[in-house]
């Protein structure tokens, strides 16, 4: 799955769902769960596949047809869009300990 597609999915899904945090601190709360002070793997994806989970009408594990923004595109399978999401976490763990706090949340992936 490319980039805009997660953009385009994320655009798509309710206003309540799709209401992003402003400040760093905000979405660190957002995404950490179990209020650790740090994000993991797991929260990481759950958070970043709420959009492709709304969409998934027939969840079947896979956007096609109606489900796609647009209702156009190739399908696009859940496992791929989360080993994508495990790679960029994998990106963005800097200090490589498995997990993102604040500052490795807000810098982009490399």
């Amino acid at each position: 799955m490319r980039l805009p597609l997660l953009i385009a999915l994320t655009c798509c899904v309710p206003a309540a769902l799709a209401q992003v945090p402003d400040r760093t601190s905000d979405y660190l709360a957002r995404l950490d769960t179990d209020h650790d002070g740090r994000v993991s793997v797991d929260e990481y994806v759950a958070w970043m596949t709420y959009a492709f989970d709304a969409r998934d009408a027939d969840h079947n594990g896979v956007l096609e047809g109606a489900e796609l923004p647009g209702s156009r595109g190739k399908p696009v399978s859940r496992a791929v869009l989360v080993e994508q999401l495990r790679t960029r976490f994998g990106r963005q763990d800097r200090n490589h300990d498995g997990y993102l706090d604040a500052r490795e949340l807000a810098a982009p992936p490399q």
